[in-house]
């Protein structure tokens, strides 16, 4: 299997990156990014690429994949309305339509989060929704929508986000009981990337996945 990943210096897709180069079924791992990852394996290719609105100039490098990891993503705390749009809805479609357009047998598989309601109350939550309805109507193989809760990062893995960094370090200790008592609201950055391979593989039945959908696989 060759896998595109976008948004790989994030903390979900450092894991999800962690658990494609450990599977002996991901044949490759083509990073592209708007800043490099700063890591090399015999097995992953990375490009730089500025223009998330534009891939024309690296279409050529988008084609004969497999699967798509879409992990990019930002905190709407403090952003203006238009810009968190831009990043979470116009990025990830612009994206979505070159590749189907270049890989119609492709599983697309994208992370928005828990709470994830395109008639919801809070703005991160209807553009995420928006975003996941255009995903799902794009001609895709398959489509899946992973929406994970709080996410325990594993293996050396740091959020870049300040706020969520914070949250990790004043409640790391806690998470783990808190991932085994309650699965529905906690997941790993281990279980978050080996359940999005095991959809890229396999298919599943269920298009929007929630957090316990997610430990299950």
């Amino acid at each position: 299997m060759k896998v595109i990943l976008f948004g790989a210096t994030g903390m979900v897709g450092q894991g999800v990156l962690r658990e494609c180069l450990l599977d002996s079924e991901v044949e490759s791992v083509l990073s592209i990014g708007r800043s490099a990852i700063g890591q090399q394996h015999q097995r992953l290719r990375e490009l730089v690429h500025k223009d998330f609105l534009d891939f024309s100039a690296i279409e050529k490098d988008m084609a004969g994949f497999d699967a798509c990891f879409f992990c990019l993503g930002v905190s709407s705390a403090g952003m203006p309305a238009e810009r968190y749009r831009r990043i979470t809805y116009d990025f990830t479609i612009a994206a979505a339509q070159t590749l189907v357009r270049l890989n119609p047998g492709m599983t697309f598989v994208y992370v928005s989060g828990q709470g994830t309601d395109s008639a919801g109350r809070m703005r991160w939550s209807r553009v995420k929704g928006e975003t996941e309805n255009a995903l799902l109507a794009l001609p895709f193989k398959g489509a899946y929508m992973f929406r994970p809760g709080a996410i325990v990062p594993l293996d050396g893995i740091q959020s870049k986000t300040k706020l969520y960094w914070l949250i990790y370090a004043v409640m790391g200790p806690a998470l783990p009981v808190l991932r085994s008592w309650m699965p529905g609201f906690v997941t790993s950055t281990r279980q978050l990337g080996r359940a999005m391979l095991e959809v890229a593989k396999r298919g599943g039945t269920v298009r929007v996945l929630e957090n316990a959908d997610i430990n299950r696989l």
